[in-house]
């Protein structure tokens, strides 16, 4: 079977969705890349999640072009295709609409670094897309979906470029968040942290509509204790 591990791989993703309960129904999808063979794998469209299985991962190349698989890849495919063009260090992305992340896409507000759990894993707010145009809409609207992110990541929120592997997601206005990684574990992992860090931000703005960011010192001490060359979390 081609690329049987990622397959695995890029399956065990997609359930992790599921059971940390970020999808229904088949709602969402996760796709892993291979970078030297330039493959992608995704989940099949509209398929049970308990029915899946390795062999029902889709396998298309970078320009979206189905190279094994007999089922139909996901409707997203083009999104994912266009950030891994985009996004070279990216191996993995994943789209859901878990509620909270999804509320503030839908309210197109970004999601602020209120607290240390959410500078652990963004290194600043994570940023929401401008609405898509009407001739966007009716055009190409999946590749158009990506296009959006790309702009975003290239100007930022204050016009500054956002490193992909700093801030790993994004919110598509009147949509729904894609969140990428290394690879197809740490995309699932970062779609989880973002519900958790979406709804802590959606429970503190009600207490406090005007609360403030953390300071730079604090999120600088969270992120770069887990990433970076002197990351000090965890083991060796």
């Amino acid at each position: 079977m081609l690329l049987k591990e990622l397959r695995e791989e890029v399956l065990e993703a997609n359930l992790e969705l599921v059971r940390r309960g970020l999808v229904l129904y088949t709602f969402g999808n996760a796709s892993g890349v291979d970078r030297e063979q330039g493959l992608v794998v995704i989940k099949p469209s509209g398929v049970d999640y308990d029915k899946l299985k390795p062999e029902h991962m889709v396998v298309t190349d970078l320009e979206g072009e189905i190279v094994d698989g007999n089922l139909r890849p996901s409707s997203d495919l083009d999104t994912h295709t266009l950030l891994y063009r985009e996004f070279p260090t990216i191996g993995a992305v994943v789209h859901t609409h878990s509620d909270y992340a999804t509320s503030f896409a839908q309210a197109g507000l970004p999601i602020p670094a209120l607290g240390t759990t959410h500078a652990d894993y963004f290194y600043g707010p994570v940023p929401v897309t401008l609405p898509l145009s009407d001739e966007a809409i009716q055009g190409r609207y999946v590749h158009e979906t990506g296009l959006a992110i790309i702009e975003r990541f290239r100007n930022g929120e204050d016009g500054q470029p956002i490193d992909p592997l700093a801030v790993p997601a994004c919110l598509v206005a009147g949509h729904a968040p894609f969140v990428w990684g290394r690879d197809a574990h740490d995309a699932a992992h970062n779609a989880v942290v973002l519900e958790a860090v979406a709804k802590m931000a959606y429970q503190t703005l009600t207490l406090r509509a005007n609360c403030e960011s953390v300071s730079k010192a604090l999120l600088d001490r969270h992120y770069f204790r887990k990433h970076g060359a002197s990351a000090t979390y965890g083991q060796c």
